[in-house]
């Protein structure tokens, strides 16, 4: 049985890998910081592990990661997906605070994460990372510096880490997914829409026209791609940074 730790795990992306994991016979563990969320997913599905955990609080971290590893005997699959929109706005009317809490979620929960994956994963001699990165990791993002700043990190993590854990048998790959379907990306539409004075409809339509496919993607597309890095397919993949977006041609309106 596939042992899977997935952040953000309760709601969004998150619960989309969450339950195509369980989905296929995986023991699966999720943390959140919504409490609402967490209670929610246990409820849908009270075999797997959930916990309320803010991933930018190593204690927190450590507990719960802890557990899992005291529970699990290890882990096989870790998916460091957390993340937040950041402020939005041209850099000159960026709060500091805000700069650093984009940058502590995004960055700081995958570097905690990750660095807890490395070890177990090391002894082990074998699993699998995966980060969740962006289209804004790819891509310059106007109005979205802070975003897009923590997104190419975890592209530069991502490689590093490939480089550091190859030799222990560890791959560690990044998704990076583009507009996706649900209350998140509501939100940022909103966000966007304030911050530059389009309507949603306009922003939406900006989304749309930036891509080859012209659309945007759902969660099961995302959560698909993680569900064949994790499968015996994809056993020489790592290093990679896979767009799942239908092909993003800019992000600049």
């Amino acid at each position: 049985m596939t042992r899977v730790l997935i952040t953000a795990g309760a709601a969004g992306l998150g619960r989309a890998m969450a339950e195509g994991c369980l989905a296929r016979g995986d023991r699966v563990a999720v943390c959140d910081v919504d409490p609402s969320a967490v209670d929610a997913f246990r409820t849908a599905h009270p075999q797997a592990l959930a916990e309320v955990v803010d991933v930018t609080d190593e204690s927190a971290m450590t507990a719960f990661l802890g557990r899992v590893e005291e529970e699990f005997g290890g882990v096989d699959v870790v998916c460091a997906n957390a993340g937040t929109g950041g402020q939005a706005g041209r850099i000159e009317t960026l709060d500091l605070d805000a700069w650093r809490a984009c940058l502590d979620v995004n960055l700081t929960g995958a570097f905690l994460t990750c660095r807890w994956a490395a070890r177990v994963m090391r002894a082990q001699g074998d699993g699998l990372i995966v980060l969740t990165s962006s289209t804004a990791g790819l891509h310059g993002y106007p109005l979205r510096a802070p975003y897009a700043s923590a997104k190419w990190a975890i592209v530069g993590l991502t490689k590093t880490l490939a480089m550091e854990l190859g030799p222990a048998g560890v791959r560690v790959n990044a998704i990076c997914p583009g507009a996706v379907e649900g209350d998140r990306m509501d939100r940022v539409v909103a966000m966007e829409s304030a911050a530059s004075g389009l309507s949603p409809e306009e922003v939406r339509a900006l989304y749309v026209r930036g891509v080859s496919l012209r659309s945007w993607v759902t969660a099961e597309d995302v959560a698909e791609t993680v569900l064949w890095l994790s499968s015996p397919a994809a056993r020489k993949i790592s290093g990679q940074i896979l767009a799942i977006d239908g092909h993003t041609e800019t992000l600049s309106p």
